[in-house]
């Protein structure tokens, strides 16, 4: 990580954290309130959120999930991006 990041690049994972920590919570919920059609319906919409912010992050700055969840461009990316912990 040699150069700074725009500001924009906090906000955009700030509102990933903040939209995967709805999920979390909503998942707990769920467990014990499986019935509960508006919370299922909050989880898909969350969930849909989660995957247009990563997909956003991941455009402008790089991968951000391992294991098959991000793509690589060519040649392998995986070093040359931030890593969301190293910020």
């Amino acid at each position: 990580m040699n150069q700074p990041l725009p500001p924009a690049y906090y906000e955009l994972l700030e509102e990933i954290q903040a939209v995967d920590f709805v999920l979390v919570e909503l998942t707990l919920y769920l467990d014990t309130h499986p019935e509960d059609y508006e919370a299922i319906t909050q989880f898909n919409q969350y969930a849909q959120q989660s995957k247009k912010l990563k997909k956003q992050y991941e455009k402008q700055y790089g991968p951000l999930r391992q294991y098959g969840e991000s793509y690589s461009g060519y040649p392998w990316n995986w070093n040359n991006a931030p890593w969301p912990w190293q910020v």
